[in-house]
């Protein structure tokens, strides 16, 4: 179930839909707005904005001024000379909004007039258009994503390799925290939470809460290519500092003394970057395509690039079944094994 989003006062929301360009397709087939080609872009001109949402030109003005960025971003531009010229070619004579004499006329791409749908509160047929959006956002993320976000993850190419080098590194922990931790078998989900703790601030049950996983649901069956390569750079490092603490001192650590070298991992210079992406991958992704918020993360949030809807959605992304019939994936996994 989707949370209820304003699109009015979330410009995070705004750009996660405006980025996903196979939800735009749908919208602007759905919506049938009109607009005219130009340089191989659907572009509106104010007049024909002030007609859709039945708005005057001074409050389309007071958008410009408030929302500036964000539009341009979007696409809103001045036409001038000869790319003036040539759109007013192209536009139908019945159009009036510009005279023989304009010198610069304001244009919004597809994008930007949903833009400004998506925070006009003056317009009810914007009103409409944004419980529209949000409709199709979710019909679309749900069939490229093949029924459900959960497994959304499994369909980014990197994401075998990486699950492969996790559960390699994986071992690597566990074997170290076997021989030179001094501890009962309960280590092992004690340590867990604490890799998960300093890679996304969370554990491993309330990763699962805020994703709604059932009890028998793997949290790393979930996770993104870059919070597993996060998870195993941590892992891979805290085994060597088990294994050389423990050589040093001759004997088995005590809790207290990993639980010292864990705290100085989270500060590891070479680890913060690794982290800081899986976490910002981590909380911008599952808010955008399993709106899921991660509070403890909220800081990292960003829009969703629209890089990751092709790497999610688009036709390079694959199910997991078809990944692993791929014999290219499958040298990959032998050169990980062999290494």
């Amino acid at each position: 179930m989707m949370m209820a989003k304003d699109l009015t006062s979330s410009p995070l929301d705004r750009q996660n839909i405006l980025n996903n360009r196979y939800a735009l397709e749908k919208i602007e087939e759905y919506l049938g707005l009109g607009g005219t080609y130009y340089e191989e872009e659907l572009l509106f001109t104010k007049q024909q904005l002030i007609e859709i949402f039945g708005i005057s030109e001074s409050t389309i003005e007071k958008y410009l001024s408030s929302h500036n960025d964000e539009l341009k971003t979007n696409g809103y531009r001045v036409l001038r000379g000869q790319k003036l010229r040539d759109f007013k070619t192209l536009m139908d004579a019945t159009v009036t909004d510009y005279g023989t004499k304009t010198t610069v006329l304001g244009v919004f791409t597809f994008r930007a007039t949903l833009n400004l749908a998506m925070v006009l509160v003056e317009s009810d047929r914007a009103r409409a258009i944004r419980s529209r959006i949000l409709d199709i956002v979710i019909d679309i993320m749900a069939e490229r994503a093949g029924g459900h976000t959960k497994y959304i993850n499994q369909r980014d190419n990197n994401y075998l390799p990486a699950v492969y080098q996790e559960f390699s590194y994986r071992k690597t922990f566990t074997d170290a925290l076997d021989n030179y931790l001094d501890m009962g078998k309960f280590k092992y989900g004690i340590y867990t939470n604490k890799v998960y703790q300093i890679v996304f601030r969370e554990k491993a049950e309330e990763y699962k809460q805020i994703l709604s996983l059932g009890k028998k649901d793997c949290p790393r069956d979930t996770m993104y290519a870059e919070v597993l390569i996060a998870i195993a750079s941590l892992e891979n490092g805290l085994a060597a500092e088990l294994k050389a603490e423990s050589e040093k001192l001759g004997r088995k650590l005590k809790q207290k003394e990993v639980d010292s070298l864990l705290e100085s991992a989270e500060e590891n210079p070479y680890l913060k970057p690794i982290i800081e992406d899986a976490r910002i991958k981590m909380a911008s992704r599952d808010l955008g395509f399993r709106d899921a918020l991660h509070q403890q993360l909220e800081a990292y949030i960003q829009s969703v690039p629209e890089s990751d809807f092709d790497k999610f959605l688009g036709e390079t992304s694959r199910s997991l079944e078809e990944q692993l019939s791929d014999p290219a994936l499958l040298a990959v996994f032998k050169r990980l094994k062999d290494r």
